[in-house]
């Protein structure tokens, strides 16, 4: 189960990094085409080729990289090879400043165009989740100290309408991130509409997992009836005589009142047996079980192997879904795109200062989780997770940082205000010093990847 679970990783987070190269390396590409530089080469992935096409020796070659981390579009350059009479009006060297910008800033553009597109398909496709009513609000979170009550249903964040769990936690703790508050409207249990304001300390919102662990958000989970649905083979439920239709009445003395009370007790008592009173056909019957122990992030836990019959419409009425049209569906993707785009920024702004927590960096092990966490939960939110990761991409690219697509377009702003290219010697210097930072940041993720695995 585990090298499935490993292969499923591993195909998620490459086809993913496919995607998101492929889009930003076709956006220099089609710049070149359009602008009239010729491009030599088109790679996804960089090392020697393992598969390669070209219609002719005029025309680009295509082709795929053994190591599957970035791509490149290699175009005519006087300063990378002897380039042919005929190719030099169409080398990028010879190009007006203007030529060369455009083609540098086509990359992180596509990348910012490709989660308008993600998102605009989220958007019309839609989605259905649970409706966002708030189960017990814990004791001295943020959510109590803004007056939040077990059985309100947010129903709007600032502007934002919040039909689904999902999205009202994504827009609370943007906006709480963004502005160091979020207004919320909810509708509370007598249908009365208020408004409450989230206020975020400092030092939690320079942390995201801070905010997290403080929030206090929680869905309702409304009582279940204790009767069994579904037993695993070979599990302990199955070893134990459990059926589907059991009515579980009592555990140990005690008196089951619904599913989750019954689910904590098991997950309290591994390797413990459970004396078990069910009713079986009008008929009370005497069981006994033994949770088989299983090894969680939190130690070990109980698992009997056995699912809730849920009541008859009980996940229509807890459920909703949100769509909207074609067009409000676009208008919301450049809205959701620009709204990261720039939270992304004064996230890194933050961190360059030491506002925020280097912990918010993510390697390239827990991107590749993230991918196939979000694969599992179906393609919706699989699109989700390309189009922050394509704007994250984007953004990233157009900082100003040697060897980065920014750091490209810093030295066109130079030469713009100097009349003239800056010397080559002083480029090679800094690209060198960027080449210096993006290993050292690399590594430095590689390293927070591990230790969040050890820890």
């Amino acid at each position: 189960m585990q090298s499935l679970a490993l292969l499923h990783t591993v195909f998620y987070f490459l086809l993913a990094l496919a995607v998101l190269v492929a889009f930003h390396e076709f956006g220099h590409f089609y710049a070149c085409r359009r602008l009239g530089v010729k491009v030599l080469r088109f790679s996804i992935g960089i090392g020697k080729p393992v598969w390669s096409y070209r219609k002719s020796p005029e025309d680009t070659e295509f082709s795929i990289g053994f190591l599957p981390l970035g791509g490149y579009v290699k175009m005519v350059d006087e300063r990378e090879g002897e380039v042919s009479h005929k190719d030099l009006p169409h080398a990028f060297n010879r190009q007006r400043l203007a030529i060369r910008s455009a083609i540098v800033f086509a990359g992180p553009f596509a990348n910012l165009l490709l989660a308008v597109l993600l998102y605009w398909i989220v958007f019309m496709v839609g989605e259905t989740g649970m409706r966002p009513v708030l189960g017990k609000v814990g004791q001295g979170t943020l959510a109590e100290q803004a007056g939040f009550l077990e059985g309100d249903e947010i129903v709007a964040v600032g502007d934002n309408p919040t039909p689904t769990w999902g999205v009202a936690m994504g827009e609370v703790i943007e906006q709480a991130m963004d502005n160091g508050n979020a207004s919320v409207d909810v509708r509370t249990v007598r249908d009365a509409l208020v408004r409450r304001t989230l206020t975020i300390p400092l030092e939690v919102t320079e942390n995201p997992e801070m905010l997290h662990a403080q929030l206090g958000f929680l869905p309702m989970e409304p009582s279940i009836p204790p009767v069994v649905d579904k037993v695993e083979s070979n599990s302990a439920a199955e070893v134990a005589g459990l059926a589907p239709g059991d009515h579980l009445l009592v555990a140990d003395g005690k008196p089951i009142k619904d599913w989750r009370q019954w689910v904590d007790y098991v997950r309290a008592n591994p390797g413990k047996e459970i004396d078990l009173t069910v009713e079986r056909e009008g008929v009370e019957r005497g069981l006994k079980i033994r949770p088989a122990k299983v090894e969680s992030e939190h130690g070990a836990i109980g698992k009997i192997g056995a699912a809730v019959r849920l009541p008859q419409g009980f996940l229509d009425d807890m459920q909703a879904t949100y769509r909207l049209g074609v067009f409000p569906a676009f208008v919301a993707a450049v809205g959701k795109t620009w709204d990261y785009s720039t939270m992304t920024l004064k996230m890194i702004g933050r961190m360059v200062i030491g506002k925020a927590s280097v912990d918010n960096l993510s390697g390239p092990i827990s991107i590749a989780q993230y991918a196939g966490q979000s694969a599992s939960m179906g393609f919706v939110q699989f699109l989700k997770f390309l189009a922050i990761v394509s704007i994250s991409l984007g953004v990233l690219n157009l900082l100003p940082i040697p060897v980065l697509d920014g750091g490209h377009l810093m030295f066109y702003f130079l030469e713009a205000v100097r009349g003239k290219p800056i010397p080559e010697g002083i480029q090679i210097m800094f690209q060198n010093l960027g080449i210096a930072i993006l290993f050292s940041l690399m590594v430095f993720s590689f390293y927070l990847d591990i230790f969040r695995h050890q820890a």
